[in-house]
């Protein structure tokens, strides 16, 4: 179980012009792997606004994770990479890089997103597109990895590798070849 904190940046949904299904799909997706969520709010896209609040749940509130949904293109108005960046102490890139990819493999335009993922303290913040269907892509390409990221940012001491059953190494013997086909 973790806590988390789900932020909606749009200034259309901030304003009550636009329904926000895409913080509402987010929260459920989180939630579908333990995660509670502790806050969901909707804020309109102004960087320094975005990096208070980003302050405010990591270091206040204390949540373990920060999702952001919306404002990671390449628009004016797209602030909320720039507003992370400048509150993160630690960037984690593979996270963004495995939703891009997966994005990708769904639209040419995946490439265009700037969404990152880093930590603050022992918080986790994950960047996500401001659609429903650009969240439900990004996030199920590093859904499982989010409570093990979690875990790790409070301290736990455990080695990061594959459980036995999901991948284990070959065994290198003096010929070179590998043990697990040697009866």
């Amino acid at each position: 179980m973790f806590t988390a904190a789900v932020l909606t940046l749009s200034d259309k949904g901030s304003r009550g012009e636009r329904e926000d299904l895409s913080g509402k799909m987010l929260a459920e997706m989180l939630a579908s792997i333990g995660g509670r969520i502790e806050t969901y709010v909707v804020l309109p896209d102004d960087r320094k606004l975005i990096e208070d609040k980003l302050i405010y749940y990591a270091d206040q509130y204390g949540v373990d994770v920060i999702a952001t949904t919306g404002g990671t293109g390449v628009g004016p108005r797209d602030v909320t990479p720039d507003a992370t960046r400048a509150v993160i102490d630690k960037e984690i890139p593979g996270m963004a890089e495995a939703m891009r990819l997966a994005g990708l493999q769904k639209t040419p335009f995946a490439i265009i997103s700037r969404a990152m993922v880093g930590c603050r303290g022992k918080t986790l913040i994950i960047n996500l597109p401001g659609s429903p269907k650009g969240v439900r892509e990004n996030l199920e390409a590093i859904l499982k990895a989010i409570p093990h990221a979690v875990e790790k940012l409070k301290g736990d001491p455990t080695d990061c590798a594959a459980p036995e059953t999901l991948a284990r190494a070959p065994e290198v013997v003096a010929d070179g070849g590998d043990q697990r086909s040697s009866p």
